[in-house]
């Protein structure tokens, strides 16, 4: 690079961080286009709607009631991946929506859940089962009972497994027409297609399509459909489109609802919380930048301006994409900003590798960029595929983690490899080419022996993974549960107390919340106030009738409250189906970044210790959450995919080590020496990284509150245990891997040696 372009890669550096600092603090119009406050925050930062419905007839089952929480909750994930449906009492079901304030839009466009059922139609005359009125439109002549008794239905909306507006070209016309695409469940799919067989065939039916005994469409039948596929076509626009398969969507459900209550929520917590976490991140990332250049100098001045140019990147995009940001969800970003160091960490270590070996300034940051590329891309490419499974297999909480995920993954990937790279070039363009700057040169450290401790290792390992086991049944038997459950994952009780005025979030976090977590026994007590009423909701973990009388005596006497508290059981806003949905995708992206391993290290046993040590982490966390009985709430998936993520990628650094010493490993040269050296040349790496990762992390849990403590603890003890794992479990895994399985291969070669001279003679 010339020093011209130097000097104009540093101008647009600049440029670049002038821009986004505008765009963050002040946006790009008058609107605030693109400005930090008007990202789409989460219900416990901003409020949002509330809504009730209660089931239609008799008390439903709970397995009717447990699936329609999931479909429900399913269905409101397309205003926000924090949206939430949990259960109240035996039979009403309550959803939440952040970011929006107007809960008779959210009603009409979610629409009424009622009954959605698809019936025979034989001719356009209509028969007995139908007819037309004065207005020319069918209606029902019959039951919904006497329709299934004779046979009339089709299938119902419980058999329909999505559908959504779309557009195709006409075949008629060859104008873009805009229709509803439905696909359907294995019942339904067999179910459609005999109908439509038997439609075709008669040459002129259709089946129409009823919503609480309302026509919906009629379509005509024009080929059998027998792949769980169809197509509603019509002169429709777009809007009449979304809102007919908003319908079918939501007549999918098990059963009848119908809205008794809605109203606006406050958020969940107050502006310290916003403000702590903000300045927590703004510390934490200036203490970061300030060890990059105590121990990088130049180069560590390069990666804390590409660290700062993450960071706004990461605030435009989620503004962006219409990302939802919950309080974890900012603990996540600060820890992206701790990841983020991992791959300047890799390339600059790299860098003083070349110069402590001799080399030029140039050719030591060419080299460096080089080698770290392949360790910086499949542990990036790792946790991505974990990410992309996450997105589509898990739902809820998991879908918001997933896409803040890969978001921090790919900017991270281009914030190193070509931010800092443009810096670093544009530096030494510029005529800063004195090898001290670029890193302090020392000599190559003496290989430790890790592998002769590994038995060691292993024994602590297996002490610390069952630990959790054994503290689960001992924590059973003193009658306090296995683990800490909150009432994101055990359901609680909900207690609306209605005051003589309206309290602010602050006044009841300084005033009430200290005594009622004495009172409840909980201390993660989560609050939401009624906009435009004296009422507030405080949700406990499950009260017992002694615990509930002395809420209510404290509520009277110190309070003066009046009116008799509404108290109602709920279940868990985490539902069963939600933690199998994120637990299948979990082993799902597992499974991939195995794979994944496989394929790129051309070697299976890679594959098996990354995948080992990566559960390892996860039992030794979980043994953490059983006996420091942190509470187990939406933040507890959230830290355990983080660790996920985190674990693999600073294996994937020592065994891409390893893979490249392997290819010049020397004649006679013992694979355990050469395993040690390569844990010990990574060795820098694994504790600087692990240690600005845990400084974010500290500093948010220093400045935090409590919900934010609650995921800020673990995560340091997962942080530190990954550290432990990559360096001392993994190498020695592969090691006692390949050497057993050359053992193995050496004594079935010596049998068959003695062997077949004996066949011989």
């Amino acid at each position: 690079m010339k020093k011209s372009r130097g000097i104009l890669s540093l101008i647009l550096v600049a440029a670049v961080l002038a821009f986004l600092g505008v765009t963050t603090v002040r946006g790009l119009n008058s609107e605030g286009m693109g400005a930090a406050r008007n990202i789409n925050l989460g219900l416990d930062l901003e409020g949002g709607v509330s809504i009730t419905y209660q089931v239609k007839g008799d008390t439903p089952s709970q397995e009717d009631m447990d699936d329609t929480v999931y479909k429900m909750q399913r269905r409101v994930e397309q205003y926000s991946t924090e949206a939430q449906a949990y259960q109240e009492g035996d039979n009403r079901i309550s959803i939440e929506i952040p970011g929006v304030q107007d809960a008779n839009e959210i009603l009409e466009e979610l629409g009424q859940p009622g009954s959605l059922y698809f019936i025979r139609h034989y001719d356009s005359e209509g028969n007995e089962n139908y007819s037309l009125n004065s207005d020319g439109v069918y209606v029902l002549n019959k039951t919904i009972d006497e329709l299934q008794e004779s046979g009339s239905i089709v299938l119902t909306g419980s058999e329909v497994e999505s559908a959504s507006a779309g557009s195709q070209e006409s075949q008629t016309t060859g104008a873009v027409q805009y229709v509803v695409e439905m696909s359907f469940n294995d019942e339904g799919t067999k179910a459609f297609a005999e109908a439509t067989q038997e439609a075709y065939d008669n040459g002129s039916d259709t089946i129409a399509i009823y919503y609480d005994g309302d026509l919906i469409s009629v379509p005509k039948v024009n080929a059998v459909i027998s792949d769980g596929r169809a197509v509603i076509e019509g002169n429709m626009t777009y809007e009449e489109a979304e809102q007919m398969a908003s319908t079918i969507r939501i007549g999918g459900l098990n059963l009848e609802l119908e809205e008794i209550s809605s109203k606006v929520v406050g958020a969940q917590l107050g502006e310290e919380a916003v403000s702590t976490s903000l300045l927590a991140g703004a510390i934490g990332l200036a203490i970061v930048c300030v060890f990059m250049i105590f121990v990088y100098l130049l180069t560590g001045l390069a990666s804390s301006i590409a660290l700062v140019i993450y960071t706004g990147l990461i605030l435009v995009l989620l503004n962006a994409y219409d990302i939802t940001l919950t309080l974890p969800g900012i603990a996540g970003i600060i820890l992206g900003i701790g990841m983020a160091v991992d791959a300047n960490v890799i390339i600059f270590a790299r860098v003083k590798e070349e110069l402590s070996a001799g080399t030029s300034v140039h050719a030591a940051l060419k080299a460096g960029f080089h080698k770290a590329m392949s360790a910086i891309l499949d542990g990036n490419i790792t946790t991505l595929i974990a990410a992309a499974v996450l997105w589509l297999r898990g739902s809820g909480p998991v879908k918001g983690f997933a896409q803040t995920l890969a978001l921090g993954i790919v900017v991270s990937m281009f914030t190193a490899l070509v931010v800092t790279r443009l810096i670093v070039y544009a530096f030494y363009a510029i005529g800063i080419r004195t090898p001290k700057v670029y890193g302090r040169v020392k000599e190559p450290r003496k290989p430790i022996d890790f592998l002769g401790k590994r038995k060691v290792f292993f024994i602590i390992s297996i002490l610390l993974c069952i630990s959790g086991f054994v503290g689960m049944g001992v924590n059973q038997a003193r009658g306090v549960g296995a683990m800490n459950y909150s009432l994101d994952f055990a359901g609680g009780t909900s207690t609306t107390v209605t005051f003589d005025r309206e309290y602010t979030l602050e006044e009841i976090d300084s005033r009430m919340i200290p005594e009622l977590e004495d009172i409840t026994g909980d201390n993660n007590i989560q609050v939401q106030t009624v906009k435009g009423s004296n009422q507030v909701v405080f949700k406990t973990q499950t009260l017992d009738l002694a615990k509930r009388e002395a809420f209510e005596t404290y509520m009277q006497d110190e309070f003066g409250v009046t009116e008799e508290l509404m108290t109602e059981n709920i279940s868990a806003t985490v539902s069963s189906e939600m933690r199998t949905d994120a637990a299948v995708a979990v082993i799902i992206a597992t499974i991939c970044m195995l794979l994944y391993i496989w394929f790129r290290f051309k070697d299976i046993r890679f594959a098996t210790s990354a995948v080992l040590a990566l559960v390892h982490d996860v039992l030794v966390v979980l043994a953490f959450y059983v006996i420091a009985r942190v509470s187990v709430g939406n933040t507890f998936i959230a830290c355990m995919l983080t660790i996920v993520g985190y674990s693999i990628n600073a294996t994937i650094v020592i065994f891409d080590r390893i893979r490249e010493e392997l290819k010049v490993k020397e004649a006679g040269e013992d694979l355990k020496d050469l395993v040690n050296r390569c844990i010990t040349q990574t060795l820098t790496r694994s504790i600087y990284t692990s240690l600005t990762t845990f400084i974010m992390v500290a500093v948010l849990y220093v400045l935090g509150v409590s919900s934010i403590k609650e995921f800020a603890l673990p995560l340091m003890a997962g942080i530190i245990c990954g550290a432990y794992s990559s360096v001392c479990i993994t190498g020695a895994l592969w090691y006692v891997m390949k050497t057993r399985g050359a053992a193995k291969k050496a004594a079935v070669s010596a049998d068959g040696a003695n062997v077949l001279p004996k066949q011989k003679r």
